[in-house]
């Protein structure tokens, strides 16, 4: 794929490419994982100014796409690392002990998980599963969702979160495992209740 390289009217034109072939997508990337839509739209500029900024170092060895991605996973991040130096103390350890009901003295469920009501390949495909998930995720405290998004996510290796959050890896599985109790209550009322 060739990339235009010209200065003045065909950076202009390029970046409008760009717009037009990947706006959309890089949008609604950042916004599932950084969950605002002022950010999501601030993010997918600075990868814009960002990719103008490094056209030249742009070999073509990858599709634009991916090379963009790459960009914008670097920016949320960067806004991830930000959002945690700036985040109020009373924020880190967010607890109601509603999971510890959850569970018997022995570390067993005091009542299941409800079965699945279809076939769950099916089901994980489906746009109304995913908006339900995307509005659980929404509902954890900013800390979790942060650290669950970006190891089950982006699939981001443990000392990475642990970097990124400045959390010990200790901590970072406490708040993986408060994070997917709390998804997995969401889901048992908001999907798995609402579809028997």
């Amino acid at each position: 794929m060739q990339v235009q390289r010209n200065r003045g009217q065909g950076v202009a034109t390029q970046t409008e490419k760009w717009v037009d072939d990947h706006g959309d997508y890089l949008y609604r990337y950042a916004l599932t994982r950084l969950r605002k839509q002022d950010e999501a739209e601030d993010v997918v500029q600075e990868t814009f100014l960002a990719a103008l900024a490094s056209l030249h170092r742009f070999a073509g060895t990858s599709s634009e796409r991916t090379w963009l991605v790459g960009i914008l996973k670097r920016k949320i991040v960067d806004v991830l690392r930000r959002k945690m130096r700036e985040r109020p103390t009373s924020d880190f350890d967010v607890t109601d002990g509603w999971f510890e009901k959850l569970f018997d003295a022995r570390g067993n469920w005091v009542k299941g998980p409800g079965s699945w009501p279809s076939d769950p390949s099916a089901t994980l495909t489906t746009k109304e599963f995913w908006s339900v998930f995307y509005r659980c995720l929404s509902k954890l405290p900013h800390r979790l969702a942060e650290a669950f998004t970006l190891r089950a996510v982006e699939e981001m290796a443990g000392a990475d979160v642990c970097k990124v959050l400045d959390v010990s890896a200790n901590n970072l599985w406490v708040m993986l495992h408060r994070a997917r109790l709390q998804l997995a209550r969401c889901l048992e009322f908001n999907w798995f209740h609402s579809n028997e």
